[in-house]
C-alpha cells in the first residue's frame, strides 16, 4: 500500500484476522441479497409489507455498518486492515482465490455511504413507488443492487470484486429498464448494459494479466509484487482498469449510457447514478493506486479522460431542459473531478474519496428533490414547464437549495471543502490542470443556477390543470436528512483533517503546495462560480415554456450529448454492422460455397461414374480391352523414351 513519508513504519497497515464484530461483516452482503430473493419469490404474497422488508434489510445493514465503523476507529492505525476469510472459492495448483472481505478505511467509507444513503432512498421509494403494481420487484432489484455494490467494495481480491462489478451491472440493467413497457426505458437499459460490457472487458482482461504475471489476484499480493514486475505490467493494467472505470463511472468515451439511464425511476437515479454505481470506477482507480504510481502514462491517461469528462458533462448539463438529464450531466462532471484527484496520486487520492462522499449526499439529495417536483407535476421532467415552485413546495425548495449550494462550493456547504481541495491539488500539479478544473467550477455555477432558477423562480409555467403540492413525510424526511449531509458533511470531515488522517494509511497523503496563496484560490473559485451563476440568472430571468430552436452551434451539440451517440454509431456501430454483414456474406458465399462446391463435384462425379455401371458383360469386356490397349501404348512410349 502507498504510505506517506510522515507515517512511521510501525503504523503501516498489517492484515488482521477478523474477530469480534468484524466476523459478521458478511451480513452486509448476505442480508440484502436474502431480502431480494424473498421479495422476488414471495413479494406478491407480502402485499403492502413487501417494500418495508426491503427497507428493514437496509436499516439492519446500516446499523451493522455503523457498528463496524465505530469498532474500526477504536483500533490503532496499524490494525485497521481486517480480512474476513469466509471460505476458499477455488484452487488450481498454486492459484487460490478466497471469498474474503477486506475492511479498511477505504472500504468502510463506501460501506457507510452505500448503507446510509441507500436506506434513505429506500424509505423515499416507499412513497414514490406506492402506486406501481410491481413495487415488490422494484425493492428486490434495489436490495440486489446494494448487495452487489457492497460486495464490490468489500472484496479483498480483483476476481471477487469482478463478481460484484457484474452484479452491479445486472442490477443497473434491471432498474433502468424497470418500466420496460416504455420502449425508451427498454432501449436505455440495453444501451447501459452493452456500453458497460465494453468496460467490463477491461476488468476481465486485467484479472487475466494478474493471474499470468503474479499467479494471484488479491490486493495484498498485487500491491506487494507490482513494484518488481516488468514495466509493461503497470502500464497495461492501468489502461485496462481505466477502461473498466470509464464504463461504470460514465467517463469519456463510455459516457453515452448515463443520460439515457434517466428513464429509470428517480430513486434509481439517486441511488445508482448519483451515490453508488457511478463511483465504482473511482473506487477501482483509488484501490489500484499502487499500479498507477508506477506508470506515468496510465496516470496521465486517467487525468486526460477525467478532464474531458469534467468539461463534457458540464457543457451537456448546461443545454438540457430535462431536470434529471441536467443532474446526470452534472454527475458525469463531478465524477470527472474525482478522477482528476485520483490521477494525481497521493496529492489527490484522499480528496477523490472526500468529494465522492460529499457528492453522494448532495447529488442524491437533488435527485430526490427532482423526484419530488416530478411527483407534484404528474412526472413532468421539462423545466420549462416548472417555475415558481418555491411558493408551493417550500421544503423541496430548501432541501434542494442545500444541495445546489453544496455543488457550487459555497462555504460552508460540503462541496466547498471537497471540490476546492481537488482544485487545490490540481493547481499544485499543473497550472493548466488547475485552470481547467476552475473552468469546470464556473460551468457548474452556470448550469446548476439555470436549473435552480428555471425550477423554483420566475412565473408559473405548469399546465392549468396541475396543482403542485409538497410531498409527504416519507419523501421529505430523507430529503431533509440528505440536505443536512449537504450542509455539514464537508465541515465535519474537513475540520481537524479528520478524513485525511482516516484515509491516509490506505492512500497516503502529500500536502498540496500551491504556487500562490490559498486565499487567492478560494477567492478566485468563488468569483468564477458566482460569475457563472450571475450569467445564468441574467439569461433565464425570463423563461419560455417552449424550447427555442434558434440556438448556437455549441448548444445544438450539447443538446445532442456532444454527438456521442452519433460518434458511436458512425465509428463503432455501423462499421460493426458492415463487418458482420461482410463476414456473413463470406461465410455464405465463401465458406459455404466451397463446401457446397465440393459436395456438388462429388455428386456429379459419382453420377458420371454410375453411368458406367451398365450391367452388360460385353460393355465391361470392351472397357477392359480398351484399357489394355491404352496401357500398352503408354508402356511402349515410355520404353522408347
Amino acid at each position: 500500500m502507498i504510505v506517506s513519508a510522515e507515517l512511521v513504519a510501525s503504523e503501516a497497515l498489517v492484515p488482521q484476522a477478523a474477530t469480534g464484530i468484524f466476523e459478521f461483516s458478511w451480513l452486509l452482503v448476505v442480508l440484502p441479497l436474502l431480502s431480494a430473493l424473498v421479495l422476488i419469490l414471495f413479494g406478491s404474497q407480502l402485499g403492502r409489507f413487501a417494500p418495508w422488508l426491503g427497507v428493514a434489510s437496509m436499516g439492519v445493514i446500516t446499523v451493522i455498518g455503523l457498528l463496524l465503523f465505530f469498532a474500526m476507529i477504536s483500533l490503532p492505525v496499524s490494525d485497521r486492515l481486517i480480512i474476513d476469510s469466509i471460505y476458499e472459492w477455488f484452487a488450481v495448483g498454486d492459484f487460490v482465490v478466497p471469498v474474503a472481505l477486506q475492511l479498511d478505511p477505504l472500504s468502510m467509507s463506501f460501506v457507510l455511504l452505500v448503507t446510509i444513503v441507500g436506506a434513505l432512498i429506500h424509505v423515499y421509494s416507499v412513497s414514490y413507488m406506492s402506486h406501481d403494481p410491481n413495487q415488490s420487484r422494484f425493492f428486490a432489484y434495489m436490495n440486489f443492487f446494494v448487495a452487489a455494490m457492497l460486495l464490490l467494495v468489500l472484496a479483498d481480491n480483483y476476481l471477487l470484486l469482478y463478481v460484484g462489478w457484474e452484479g452491479v451491472g445486472l442490477a443497473s440493467y434491471l432498474l433502468i429498464g424497470f418500466w420496460q413497457y416504455k420502449p425508451s426505458a427498454a432501449a436505455a437499459a440495453k444501451k447501459a448494459f452493452i456500453v458497460n460490457r465494453v468496460g467490463d472487458l477491461g476488468l476481465a482482461l486485467s484479472v487475466m494479466v494478474m493471474v499470468f504475471v503474479f499467479g494471484g489476484v488479491t490486493f495484498e499480493l498485487i500491491d506487494t509484487e507490482i513494484g518488481s514486475a516488468p514495466s509493461w505490467v503497470p502500464l497495461v493494467l492501468g489502461l485496462l482498469l481505466l477502461l473498466a472505470a470509464c464504463g461504470k463511472s460514465a467517463q469519456f468515451p463510455l459516457q453515452s449510457w448515463l443520460l439515457d439511464a434517466m428513464e429509470g425511476p428517480t430513486p434509481v437515479s439517486a441511488l445508482i447514478h448519483a451515490a453508488t454505481m457511478v463511483t465504482a470506477g473511482v473506487y477501482l482507480v483509488v484501490r489500484s493506486a499502487d499500479i498507477y504510481e508506477l506508470s506515468n502514462f496510465a496516470s496521465n491517461a486517467v487525468l486526460v479522460v477525467a478532464l474531458i469528462s469534467l468539461l463534457m458533462g458540464a457543457v451537456i448539463g448546461a443545454a438540457k431542459d430535462d431536470i434529471k438529464k441536467v443532474l446526470a450531466g452534472s454527475t458525469m462532471s463531478q465524477i470527472g473531478y474525482m478522477m482528476v484527484a485520483a490521477a494525481l496520486g497521493p496529492i489527490g487520492l484522499v480528496f477523490a474519496i472526500f468529494h465522492l462522499i460529499t457528492h453522494g449526499f448532495f447529488k442524491s439529495n437533488m435527485f430526490l428533490g427532482a423526484g419530488s417536483v416530478m411527483h407534484a407535476l404528474h412526472d413532468e421532467v421539462n423545466m420549462r414547464r416548472y417555475g415558481a415552485l418555491r411558493k408551493v413546495m417550500l421544503l423541496t425548495f430548501l432541501t434542494f437549495g442545500a444541495g445546489y449550494l453544496a455543488i457550487l462550493g459555497v462555504p460552508p456547504f460540503a462541496g466547498f471543502f471537497s471540490k476546492d481541495s481537488i482544485v487545490e491539488a490540481a493547481f499544485s500539479e499543473s497550472l493548466f490542470v488547475g485552470a481547467l478544473t476552475t473552468l469546470g467550477a464556473g460551468l457548474t455555477g452556470y448550469y446548476m443556477t439555470r436549473l435552480f432558477v428555471m425550477t423554483f423562480f420566475g412565473k408559473p409555467r405548469w399546465p392549468k390543470d396541475s396543482h403542485p403540492h409538497e410531498s409527504g413525510p416519507l419523501m421529505t424526511v430523507p430529503m431533509i436528512l440528505l440536505a443536512l449531509g449537504s450542509v455539514f458533511a464537508g465541515v465535519v470531515l474537513y475540520s481537524g483533517k479528520r478524513f485525511e488522517q482516516w484515509l491516509e494509511p490506505v492512500t497516503g497523503f502529500i500536502e498540496p503546495v500551491l504556487p500562490f496563496p490559498k486565499l487567492w484560490l478560494e477567492v478566485m473559485l468563488i468569483s468564477v462560480v458566482f460569475l457563472g451563476a450571475a450569467i445564468a440568472v441574467w439569461q433565464y430571468r425570463s423563461v419560455s415554456a417552449t424550447t427555442p430552436e434558434k440556438v448556437s452551434v455549441l448548444t445544438k451539440a450539447a443538446r445532442a450529448d456532444l454527438y456521442g451517440d452519433k460518434f458511436n454509431e458512425s465509428v463503432l456501430m455501423r462499421p460493426g454492422w458492415s463487418l458482420s454483414e461482410s463476414l456473413a456474406r463470406f461465410d455464405t458465399h465463401g465458406v459455404d460455397g466451397v463446401v457446397n462446391a465440393v459436395g456438388a463435384t462429388a455428386k456429379f462425379t459419382s453420377w458420371r461414374l454410375r453411368r458406367l455401371q451398365t450391367g452388360y458383360i460385353r460393355s465391361y469386356a470392351m472397357f477392359v480391352a480398351v484399357s489394355m490397349v491404352v496401357l500398352m501404348g503408354i508402356l511402349v512410349l515410355v520404353l522408347q523414351a
